[in-house]
């Protein structure tokens, strides 16, 4: 069973919204996605407008409201086979707290990116072998060997999906069309790659 832990602050918005899509779109797959937040307190839901968007995807209503924030340990780590960050700050915690993460941990757009310069060739040739998991490490290897080969965003700040909480709904508008191509990117790489 291949594994996606999506991670952002407070693991209210950003992270739970991705991991509730994306477990709605490659569940058919055995894919479990699950988040967590580097700053989260147990136990808090999704505000009213990362609950819309989620229901906005399709992700039914007791999916949405079962959503509680939990703080990322090593032990949610270690279980990951590919590890989404917000945020570049978010991405840093999560390869200081697990070295051995480098390589599948990416924030979301820089996801996006490098997926957008891998044809869907290259993710099929670097997914060898039998086992699911092994395929999506072979993939997600492609991927990262593109660091360096494909340029940076020209602001750094285009590899962060902005924090809408306590903020207006046009934030989290932006915010969740900031998110949605890199969710699109990952079921593209994730269905290529085990399919």
């Amino acid at each position: 069973m291949i594994h996606i832990l999506t991670v952002c602050t407070g693991n209210i918005c950003r992270s739970p919204l991705a991991a509730l899509v994306l477990q709605q779109r490659l569940g058919d797959l055995g894919v479990v996605a699950t988040s967590a937040g580097v700053r989260a307190r147990a136990g808090d839901r999704m505000p009213v407008e990362a609950a819309e968007l989620a229901a906005g995807y399709g992700v039914p209503t007791d999916r949405i409201q079962a959503h509680g924030s939990r703080f990322l340990t090593e032990g949610l780590l270690r279980e990951a086979d590919l590890v989404l960050a917000m945020d570049r700050d978010h991405r840093r915690g999560i390869v200081e707290l697990d070295p051995s993460k480098l390589r599948v941990a990416f924030t979301i757009r820089e996801f996006e990116r490098l997926a957008a310069a891998t044809s869907d060739e290259a993710i099929r040739a670097g997914s060898a072998g039998t086992d699911p998991r092994d395929r999506l490490r072979g993939a997600l290897a492609v991927l990262a060997g593109q660091r360096g080969l494909v340029l940076p965003p020209a602001d750094p700040l285009d590899d962060d999906v902005v924090d809408p909480y306590g903020r207006s709904r046009e934030t989290y508008a932006r915010s969740n069309a900031q998110l949605s191509p890199g969710l699109d990117a990952v079921e593209r790489v994730v269905r290529l790659a085990v399919s």
